[in-house]
């Protein structure tokens, strides 16, 4: 069962016990309402998948109704809420990120963006959907998404290319997933504003040997000890964003939950049952859930966003050629969408992810893009090189100083 669902996932054939997947619609931000749902369908395990509730400790009230949740409590959703709070973890922790000052003026901005010189990276310190950090080397636009912030992280500028890295725990035990690359940007060569991502792709050709092992050992396993000894304990999806610079791995950011489009890449190609793993870290047994086992090949997901996203998305414009897209092969995520008079239309900035896997990324691209080919939105917008120098062979990374 999803609550509140979406078109997609209501569209769904039945699952293979013969059971129709049933979208329920309930107010996510009424804790109590999603408590007695859960109670009247007698869910075994309840999954809290976007951050804003997450943050608004929506897991809480159910783990006290002795429902096992997939979720960080409110206090440990701070890791994604506050990045101010995440960056005191990693220090106490000693994880490697990098420098940051946590600003309240624009003066103090102002100060900040000076000391770091340009590129300037400002964050807003609270969720944004991801679309709360702003990298310029124009000083005025930082200063202004600096003023436009109640509280703001002027960070310094980390170069390299960037990593995904999910891992599943229950708050001791800590499951790595194999890494992914998003896009943030809207445009072609990383160009226009920033976005929540207009794509993603795995596994990565030019990793290097031992990536996840390394992130493992320094970020994700050192970031779940600290906040259990916090009192915090940490049990659900926790998300690295990273930059593979030229003095070694660095955390950009924390999530605390499946990371989109991240996610729409890396689940076609997991092999080992996911509902498993999940109630095995909500119950605390994920030291004695099975290695995590994937499907040969790659995976490549876009983004449709519609039109003027991420400024001010167009809602309202009828989507078709969705089932043409899925008869191809390809997987169709909604995320913007809604129902209006029996017809699909566009409802949020991205509206479908179009997900593929192939025998490499120029297979998973080709089948990837042609799936959006069939896809019409007046107006839509998505990038045309996701994968595009991976599958080439054209990202190269700096030798570690």
């Amino acid at each position: 069962m999803a609550a509140p669902g979406n078109p997609g996932i209501d569209a769904l054939q039945p699952a293979h016990d013969g059971q129709t997947i049933v979208c329920r619609s309930v107010e996510i931000s009424d804790h109590d309402a999603v408590v007695a749902l859960a109670q009247e369908v007698g869910a075994d395990l309840v999954v809290v998948g976007p951050e804003a509730p997450l943050v608004a400790g929506l897991a809480d009230p159910l783990r006290a109704a002795g429902i096992a949740v997939f979720g960080p409590s409110m206090d440990a959703a701070q890791i994604e809420g506050s990045k101010a709070f995440a960056k005191d973890v990693m220090a106490a922790a000693s994880v490697p990120t990098g420098r940051a000052y946590v600003c309240t003026t624009p003066e103090q901005a102002a100060e900040a963006i000076d000391a770091f010189g340009p590129p300037y990276v400002v964050k807003d310190d609270a969720l944004a959907a991801g679309k709360g950090v702003v990298v310029t080397s124009d000083r005025a636009e930082a200063l202004e998404h600096a003023a436009g912030c109640d509280q703001v992280l002027i960070e310094e500028f980390l170069d390299g290319p960037e990593v995904s890295l999910f891992a599943i725990t229950d708050g001791v035990t800590v499951l790595p997933m194999q890494p992914a690359q998003d896009f943030k940007r809207l445009a072609d060569n990383d160009e226009g504003p920033n976005t929540g991502g207009m794509g993603a792709y795995t596994p990565l050709p030019w990793a290097p040997e031992g990536l996840v092992e390394e992130i493992t050992e320094k970020v994700l396993q050192p970031t779940i000890d600290e906040l259990r000894r916090r009192g915090t304990p940490f049990s659900g999806l926790l998300y690295a964003g990273l930059a593979l610079t030229s003095r070694g791995v660095r955390v950009i950011e924390f999530n605390a939950r499946f990371g989109d489009p991240e996610t729409q890449a890396l689940l076609p190609l997991l092999q080992t049952p996911l509902g498993g793993l999940l109630y095995a870290a909500a119950t605390g047994k994920l030291a004695d859930a099975e290695p995590l086992r994937w499907k040969s090949g790659a995976s490549v997901a876009v983004v449709v966003a519609a039109k003027k996203y991420p400024a001010k998305p167009r809602s309202g414009d009828v989507i078709s050629g969705i089932d043409q897209a899925e008869a191809g092969g390809v997987r169709v995520f909604h995320a913007g969408t809604t129902l209006e008079d029996g017809e699909v239309v566009t409802s949020g900035g991205r509206v479908l992810a179009v997900s593929a896997t192939g025998k490499d990324l120029d297979e998973a691209r080709q089948r990837a893009y042609a799936g959006v080919g069939q896809i019409l939105i007046k107006g839509s917008q998505h990038r045309t090189d996701i994968a595009l120098k991976a599958a080439r062979g054209e990202i190269q990374l700096e030798p570690v100083s």
